[in-house]
């Protein structure tokens, strides 16, 4: 059987959906009634009013929700270990670096690469504090680390296991 989901949408057959698709939410981690969700409590409605309008419970309403988050939560994960792979630049950092030796060795790679980074070493600080806010005890890194930058500057981490 042949899909068409949308207009100028390539068509699919049953093997190739996923497991959402066939939920009824084409190309979504999330179903159409989690989306019905999310957008009304976005409008302000609180579970309760949203619960009535979709003839549920409160209960049932909070589930769908959590669960829209998750599922967010998910797929912003997913799309950051896509952008991780397609980084251009990856170092693995070891535990007790000092803080300022990091940037060093984050231009150091891209100067190997060719790669001009329009970012300062302070710009790359402040981007590790903020996607791990306890990677530093005090001027050293706190745990073992792979940082990865893309050729625009923004800075990714992955904290080793």
């Amino acid at each position: 059987m042949i899909f068409e989901h949308e207009e100028g949408a390539e068509k699919m057959d049953d093997s190739e959906r996923s497991d959402t698709e066939a939920e009824g939410s084409s190309y979504s981690f999330l179903t159409k009634r989690q989306l019905a969700v999310l957008q009304m409590r976005h409008q302000g409605l609180s579970q309760q009013d949203v619960a009535d309008r979709l003839g549920t419970t409160r209960s049932n309403i909070s589930i769908l929700e959590k669960r829209a988050h998750k599922n967010i939560a998910r797929a912003q994960r997913t799309v950051q270990q896509w952008m991780m792979i397609r980084a251009p630049i990856s170092l693995f950092v070891k535990e007790g670096t000092d803080v300022f030796d990091i940037p060093r060795m984050i231009f150091a790679a891209a100067d190997e690469m060719g790669i001009k980074l329009h970012v300062t070493s302070m710009d790359i600080l402040v981007q590790l504090r903020r996607n791990e806010p306890r990677l530093f005890h005090k001027r050293v890194l706190g745990r073992d680390v792979r940082i990865y930058m893309k050729e625009n500057g923004e800075t990714m981490v992955e904290v080793a296991e």
